[in-house]
């Protein structure tokens, strides 16, 4: 699924994202460069109502026993979930088998824009399903929906 984010913040996105994966008991790699690692560890830890989602930063002792697992290296906590945010990456190779993949962009910036068109085009050529939401009318709207069958 892709985020093209234009009015929420990633960290707003994640967390409202990552919340429905537990109660779901889905289990999540967050994938980021270090900088976007580091406001999301942060509103992970308290999130506008006060709220704390549990999870840790990749490189401790006891990452694969995490429910979400901050990081830029491979899936390390045996998740059925990847969300990638900044300027982290995924392949189509490494979506394929997993029950989600959220792709978060800034819809303002022209490069994390081309990167998200870029990796759509590997996933749907992959075979694997994608999601296109946007929230440009201010609410979250499936705009398309490709199968990698097609």
């Amino acid at each position: 699924m892709f985020y093209h984010l234009t009015h929420s913040t990633v960290e707003q996105t994640a967390f409202t994202l990552l919340s429905r994966a537990l109660a779901t008991g889905w289990r999540v790699m967050l994938r980021g460069d270090p900088g976007t690692l580091d406001r999301l560890d942060e509103a992970l830890w308290t999130s506008q109502d006060d709220s704390f989602l549990p999870h840790g930063r990749e490189g401790g002792p006891h990452d694969a026993d995490q429910p979400v697992l901050l990081g830029q290296g491979p899936i390390g906590n045996g998740a059925n979930c990847l969300m990638v945010a900044g300027s982290a990456d995924f392949t189509p190779e490494e979506a394929a088998p997993l029950d989600r993949l959220w792709v978060l962009f800034d819809g303002i910036d022209n490069i994390a824009l081309a990167r998200a068109r870029d990796q759509w085009r590997a996933v749907v050529q992959a075979g694997v399903t994608a999601q296109y939401w946007s929230e440009e009318s201010g609410r979250w709207e499936k705009k398309a929906e490709r199968s990698g069958a097609e």
